[in-house]
């Protein structure tokens, strides 16, 4: 039996922070995780930015609303959802991701929470916990599901290299120079063939 695990942001849809830095109009938190392997650090480093420019939660929710999947996202989960079992597996909080669960017909989402006082500053972060994706993988693994897996950025590559199959997808060029051996996909098309693919086996 298998689980096939996807990462969210970059993948099913448009990255929070990017799209948040450019209604805000703050370049910098344009920064990801495809840019800053350690996620503790890119978040504490986000939440000093934020606090810097009094904006809260309410401010995110706002620019949230306005973000809509992936071309083709919702196709490409209602598709794989009806041959296999599947779940998104995320570093991002329940208070960013549900109004996107939604327009996706409420997939299976595993993430953290964040950690909001009552005038809406963001205090912190609760991550459910350490290195969750790969602990995911390795707990459904434990279960007896074989997994596959597929993300973009440098924390998605131990839930990758840890499957029985993985893939880069829409990744950046210098994490597919980084990993040459992990084959790497653009489109929602391609990704599914290989997944089903490796079902069939």
């Amino acid at each position: 039996m298998y689980m096939v695990c996807m990462d969210m942001e970059g993948v099913l849809v448009p990255e929070i922070w990017i799209a948040f830095a450019e209604a805000s109009g703050i370049p910098e938190l344009k920064r990801t995780t495809r840019d800053e392997p350690d996620y503790d650090k890119l978040m504490k480093w986000r939440l000093g930015v934020l606090k810097e420019h009094g904006l809260g939660i309410k401010e995110i929710q706002e620019t949230i609303a306005t973000i809509d999947p992936m071309p083709g996202a919702k196709e490409f989960l209602d598709e794989l959802r009806s041959i296999t079992n599947a779940v998104v597996l995320s570093d991002t909080f329940e208070q960013f991701a549900k109004p996107l669960m939604k327009k996706l017909d409420w997939p299976t989402l595993l993430c953290n929470e964040l950690e909001i006082a009552p005038d809406g500053e963001i205090t912190g972060v609760h991550m459910r916990i350490n290195d969750t994706k790969l602990t995911t993988v390795k707990k459904f693994q434990e279960m007896g599901y074989e997994t596959i897996a597929f993300g973009d950025s440098f924390n998605d590559l131990g839930m990758i290299q840890a499957s029985k199959a993985g893939f880069l997808f829409r990744t950046t060029d210098q994490i597919k120079a980084d990993y040459p051996d992990i084959p790497a996909y653009e489109n929602f098309d391609d990704i599914l063939a290989a997944i089903k693919e490796e079902l069939a086996k």
